[in-house]
């Protein structure tokens, strides 16, 4: 199998859109494609057919690749839960939590772990696009390294190294990052990607050349700055710092929390043509919108603690009397209830703690986490739901705790996955508005509200994913060496 990997200068250089894109021409090229992250630390996960859970990028890149997600895509995915804290997932389930030293040293035995997976989509793959996680060249991480340069040598694979352009320094971090780098390593760089430029090329000819001269490595392309509506992988993204926008009729305020996860849930409603997705910190930005949405959490409890301290609970209690629809996905679910107990210790010290008390539900954090695809039927009879009627659904879930109570449970399971009281509801299904017959009820209910006309999406959510990652694919193919990647993969 042929191979290549892509590193970055830093987090945020562009790694995990660039190894999309790629996936995507090998794919429209006639190959069969896999992506490859054999570590990756992410809030935004994704819950395979089998049930594992990958990061989000990873399915991201393999719907690019046009194949199923699988756990051998992202054999280790690390997820921040507070107080120096991580879960750590191996091949799919999670194994529990550890600190950062803890982890360093157990991570030394995960070498075979990586290599049967990344083995096992080498046997059914003509081509594997690697990822590369932070910089390459981070000082005290290098001798144990499983990630960037330690796993390109691990698989014998070329490298191409990704600068972000847009926050400065650029020719800097290329220098410092190659300079940084092991001779044996550098050897293996085959060229230089600059990412997100704003202007004509031709001004940056002279620094390119000069960068060439100096470090004796080539510049495949320099990529242009645009924007493109897919997932993010974590939470180093644009989304959280958009201003609002006044032309836009339907205003939704998502709560930012603090240890926010799986925010891509939102971005269905962002391709709405009259929809504002707003994040919100502050009790003081709530009381101009039509919707309000509390997402995923990886620390339910905590979160739950920030809200109450800063005053955001009692808003949103205060805004839902007054009718204003509230939805809370996984951990927001979780919030909404009547309170949420964690006896076991699983996300910290407190073992109780009251939650908004709109929905008339408990969860308790169990030892053993729920990862599962769902595919089901909502029964929308009652509350905010009540002329919705039976549909289908289809999603994942992702969650530690276990639900029960007396709100109206809308599945046909014997377990809560979804409820309402009024104008108040909760899910755990992940990618909730990416069914677009759910989606149109919830914005034509707003809509008519409001006295605009209502009507239905001009495309549904994947069909729109896969539009964006064919201009994501042009956009790299257009600015990119193409044939000279091809070359030094060794592919005709």
């Amino acid at each position: 199998m042929k191979k290549i990997m892509v590193i970055g200068t830093s987090s945020g250089a562009g790694k995990s859109i660039t190894v999309a894109g790629l996936c995507r021409i090998f794919y429209k090229d006639g190959y069969k494609v896999a992506p490859f992250k054999s570590q990756n630390m992410a809030l935004n996960s994704y819950i395979t057919k089998d049930g594992c859970e990958i990061g989000r990028a990873q399915a991201l890149q393999a719907i690019a690749c046009n194949r199923e997600p699988s756990y051998e895509m992202n054999p280790i995915l690390l997820k921040p839960t507070g107080d120096r804290r991580i879960q750590v997932i191996l091949n799919g389930k999670s194994i529990g939590n550890m600190g950062g030293i803890e982890y360093g040293n157990y991570k030394k035995s995960l070498k075979p772990q990586i290599l049967e997976a990344y083995k096992r989509l080498e046997s059914d793959s003509d081509i594997c696009v690697i990822e590369g996680a932070g910089s390459p060249v981070e000082l005290n991480m290098m001798e144990n390294d499983i990630v960037n340069m330690g796993l390109a040598n691990m698989l014998d694979s070329p490298v191409i190294l990704v600068a972000d352009i847009d926050r400065g320094g650029v020719f800097a971090s290329i220098y410092g990052t190659l300079k940084l780098m092991k001779p044996e390593d550098k050897k293996r760089v085959i060229g230089v990607v600059i990412n997100k430029f704003r202007g004509d090329v031709k001004i940056l000819e002279p620094g390119l050349k000069e960068i060439e001269r100096l470090t004796k490595v080539p510049i495949l392309g320099v990529i242009p700055y645009f924007e493109l509506d897919i997932e993010d992988e974590d939470g180093v993204t644009n989304r959280f710092r958009k201003k609002g926008n006044e032309d836009k009729k339907i205003k939704v305020s998502v709560i930012k929390l603090k240890h926010i996860s799986n925010f891509t849930d939102l971005n269905a409603l962002e391709i709405e043509n009259d929809v504002e997705v707003k994040y919100i910190t502050k009790a003081s930005e709530l009381g101009e919108e039509d919707m309000i949405i509390i997402p995923g959490s990886k620390n339910t409890i905590d979160d739950l603690k920030d809200l109450k301290e800063k005053g955001i609970e009692k808003e949103i209690i205060k805004l839902s009397r007054k009718g204003i629809p509230i939805v809370g996905i996984c951990g927001g679910f979780q919030i909404l209830g009547q309170k949420v107990l964690d006896p076991f210790g699983i996300e910290g010290d407190i073992k109780e703690l009251p939650g908004f008390a709109l929905l008339n539900i408990e969860t308790v954090m169990e030892r053993e986490k729920v990862t599962k695809q769902y595919k089901g039927v909502l029964n929308g009879n009652s509350g905010i739901l009540k002329t919705l009627g039976k549909i289908n659904i289809e999603g994942y879930e992702i969650h530690q705790g276990i639900t029960k109570g007396e709100s109206k449970n809308l599945t046909e399971d014997n377990r809560i996955v979804a409820c309402v009281e009024g104008n108040v509801f909760g899910t755990y299904i992940h990618g909730i508005f990416d069914n677009t017959e759910f989606r149109d009820y919830y914005l034509n209910l707003i809509r008519k509200k409001k006295g605009i006309l209502e009507k239905k999406s001009e495309i549904d959510y994947k069909t729109h994913r896969v539009l964006e990652l064919d201009r994501l694919a042009d956009i790299l193919r257009e600015n990119l060496n193409i044939d000279e990647i091809y070359k030094k993969m060794g592919v005709k």
